[in-house]
């Protein structure tokens, strides 16, 4: 079993090596941030790292969970649509993953259903031991194996997170709590592979103001009677532990002292790995590999310079993200990392004016009018609107409003998949005098359907039936912002998630009127990026740029929103001409999808949203 092995320069042959990151007390702790960061540090070692999420719940993946139930559906080159942690690891380590790389305890069993009436168990009576948690461990080693940085061969380390909270129902009732017992145990018979690695709160309780053992003590002893014994303690704090806690935490969870890491509060989530490296995390993980001695001294030179400089970011720009989510950050994760990115790239330091679309509405007017002239107040403030995608009719025409108020008042504009859509509604009952234009998802027997349903959707079925992953945009305008964005192109590849498309009738029509679809998919049918020529930056996409983002790689489009209302836009585009695949940005390290590799994956901005307060972050961070 296991065997992955590292053929990596003058190194000896061994094993592939895993880590297994799982969390205790409370969830929110930022399992997902510390995994990633454990990644980047390893891989700054010089070793190949790759992730795998394990979601304990039944769904087969996230692509039908609420964004305000489970956050983000983060959707990957394959069309898979994930957890938002792989969001994450994607942006954290530069890697490309597939919708494999999220195992959930319903894809399990539907793998394991589909083999039992294929009769591939050869009439044996199909048990959750050892038949389910004989597909975990398969499905782990089969997909620990897949390269996912661009070169051939396996990786040398698979970072594992495993979902949910030690001792909660979801991971232990039932049969899930067999799954997991017998999978780990399994795993850690692999002596000198494995390494498992407790993230743990300890808080700190303002009436006493010291910091509370008690909880980690639980949490530890929940796991070890799951038969997993903790080589690492990741404890999350509001400050920094002193050695007297974790002396005590030492000598009660049985763990040794070098091996207890404070990740306390920290200015901005850059400096996550940077924490785990001061106190030696990396050597400890390491010497549980068996790797100690055979790979170099993890180099974060440009990581570090990267956290510096953000810290020292002072010139706002201020961002309206008109939404239908807006209670939770989470829903929009993607979207902000490569707002943040962008505005590093830019140096500025970003500050988000979150807009609930129904707010502007009429309606909101005469129900309450302070909070739809709070909403308004929001984004007339702003420096740039952005429309993120979303479901649903509610909340559509503030949206619609919100994209007619940019265009209108020359404010730079990025409409997102509905974003795009509701740009070109605006733009058919605005100028095209056509007040009944619409969506037919939100007005079926609408005379002017400016979006459709895609002739291949399914109107049955929701799960895995959009058009989702990586597509093929080809620009038919080459002097467009859009095209120079992306260093003169022919064509560019980015991730869709979508049902409703632009009606393909109508595009004429709206072009005669002064509206621009500049990128269109291979058969020059579907209408892929829209712009407004005589705007100085008004671009709407079908497809979603924010999930390709990275630091030091901002997405292009972003990164031109961000130049155009910091006043940047003019430099940036004369610097983009004649650029190609392999070029970069004078303003950032690179652009998303066309510089070359970028050894450091995830870099993040500091935001002023409350609602990010308290994830590695002081009162003015957030978590990325």
């Amino acid at each position: 079993m296991f065997v992955g092995l590292i053929k990596n320069r003058n190194r000896k042959e061994i094993k592939m090596k895993y880590v297994l990151v799982t969390g205790g007390v409370v969830s929110g702790l930022g399992k997902g941030v510390t995994a990633s960061s454990i990644g980047l540090l390893l891989q700054a070692c010089d070793l190949r790292v790759t992730s795998i999420k394990i979601d304990p719940y039944l769904n087969t993946d996230a692509g039908t969970m609420s964004p305000f139930e489970h956050g983000e559906v983060f959707v990957l080159d394959d069309g898979g649509e994930v957890d938002l942690d792989l969001g994450n690891y994607e942006r954290f380590l530069d890697i490309k993953l597939t919708r494999d790389h999220n195992i959930t305890t319903g894809k399990i069993y539907q793998s394991v259903i589909d083999k039992e009436r294929r009769g591939d168990y050869l009439g044996s009576t199909v048990q959750v031991v050892p038949h389910i948690t004989d597909a975990i461990q398969s499905w782990i080693e089969r997909v620990a194996a897949i390269p996912v940085d661009g070169k051939e061969g396996s990786p040398d380390v698979c970072v594992i997170e495993l979902g949910g909270t030690i001792g909660n129902q979801s991971l232990n009732g039932h049969r899930i709590y067999a799954i997991y017992r017998s999978s780990w145990t399994i795993l850690l018979s692999c002596a000198g592979n494995f390494c498992l690695i407790h993230v743990s709160l300890v808080p700190v309780l303002n009436v006493v103001g010291e910091p509370k053992t008690k909880p980690t003590q639980h949490s530890v002893r929940g796991l070890r009677s799951l038969g997993l014994v903790p080589d690492l303690l990741a404890c999350r704090s509001t400050m920094e532990l002193d050695m007297n806690v974790k002396e005590k935490l030492s000598r009660f969870c049985h763990v040794s002292l070098q091996n207890i890491v404070s990740l306390y509060d920290v200015p901005n989530i850059w400096h996550i790995p940077l924490l785990l490296r001061e106190q030696k995390a990396h050597e400890a993980i390491l010497k549980a590999l068996n790797l100690f001695s055979i790979v170099r001294k993890p180099a974060l030179g440009e990581w570090t310079a990267m956290a510096k400089r953000f810290d020292m970011l002072q010139e706002p720009v201020r961002v309206a993200m008109v939404g239908k989510y807006t209670g939770l950050s989470d829903s929009y994760l993607s979207v902000l990392k490569a707002l943040l990115h962008a505005s590093v790239a830019c140096r500025r330091k970003l500050l988000i004016n979150w807009v609930s679309a129904s707010d502007l509405e009429d309606a909101t007017a005469l129900e309450s009018p302070d909070v739809n002239r709070a909403a308004w107040n929001s984004l007339k403030a702003a420096d740039a609107v952005v429309v993120p995608g979303g479901f649903g009719d509610r909340g559509v025409e503030g949206k619609i409003i919100a994209a007619k108020y940019a265009r209108e008042n020359d404010i730079p504009y990025l409409g997102i998949c509905l974003g795009m859509q509701i740009a070109v509604i605006d733009y058919a009952r605005s100028v095209l005098d056509l007040p009944d234009a619409n969506s037919t998802e939100f007005d079926p027997k609408t005379e002017n359907p400016c979006v459709i349903f895609m002739p291949e959707g399914s109107k049955t079925h929701m799960g895995g039936t959009m058009r989702l992953g990586s597509r093929r945009t080809y620009f038919h305008a080459t002097d467009c912002k859009s095209a120079q964005l992306y260093g003169n192109q022919s064509f560019i590849d980015e991730r869709h998630r979508h049902r409703y498309e632009v009606n393909p009738n109508m595009v004429s029509q709206l072009e005669k009127a002064g509206l621009s679809f500049a990128g269109k998919d291979e058969s020059g049918q579907r209408m892929q990026i829209v712009e407004l020529p005589s705007h100085p930056y008004f671009v709407g996409v079908q497809f979603h740029p924010e999930f390709k983002s990275r630091p030091g790689k901002p997405s292009a489009l972003f990164l031109g929103l961000i130049a155009a209302a910091s006043g940047q836009l003019d430099g940036l585009l004369k610097r983009s001409v004649g650029s190609k695949a392999n070029g970069c940005s004078s303003i950032g390290k690179g652009i998303s999808g066309l510089s070359p590799h970028h050894r450091y994956g995830n870099v993040n901005g500091n935001v002023n949203v409350k609602a990010f307060d308290g994830l590695y972050s002081n009162s003015n961070g957030l978590h990325v």
